[in-house]
C-alpha cells in the first residue's frame, strides 16, 4: 500500500469514527477545499511571504493540512488514484509548458 493511500485511509477512518461520511459527498468536499483555502490566503493577505511565513507558520501548516486532506478525501470518494492524476498533469503541463533553451 503507497503512503498515499495509508493517509487516505486513516483520513477516512477519522471521519467515519466520527460519523461524517454524509456530509463529505464531492460538492462539499469541494466547497471545503476553496473555504480552506482561502484561510491560507488570509495568512499572507497585506504582508510579504518573510513576514507572513515569521508571522503565521503554524496556522500556514495547519490551513495547508486542512486543503490537503479535503483534496485527498475528494479523491477517494471519485475513486481517483493521487498519483496517477498528478503523474498524467504533468505530463500535459510539460507539454503545454515546455523548456526553452
Amino acid at each position: 500500500m503507497s503512503d498515499i493511500q495509508s493517509l487516505i485511509d486513516e483520513i477516512n477512518q477519522f471521519r467515519d469514527e466520527r460519523n461524517w461520511r454524509q456530509y463529505h459527498n464531492p460538492k462539499d468536499l469541494a466547497i471545503s477545499i476553496s473555504i480552506e483555502a482561502a484561510e491560507l490566503l488570509e495568512d499572507f493577505q497585506w504582508i510579504s511571504s518573510k513576514e507572513a511565513l515569521n508571522k503565521n507558520q503554524e496556522n500556514i501548516r495547519e490551513e495547508i493540512a486542512d486543503v490537503l486532506i479535503y483534496t485527498l478525501m475528494l479523491c477517494a470518494e471519485l475513486e481517483l488514484d493521487v498519483k496517477e492524476i498528478v503523474e498524467k498533469k504533468l505530463v500535459k503541463n510539460k507539454e503545454k509548458y515546455p523548456v526553452k533553451g
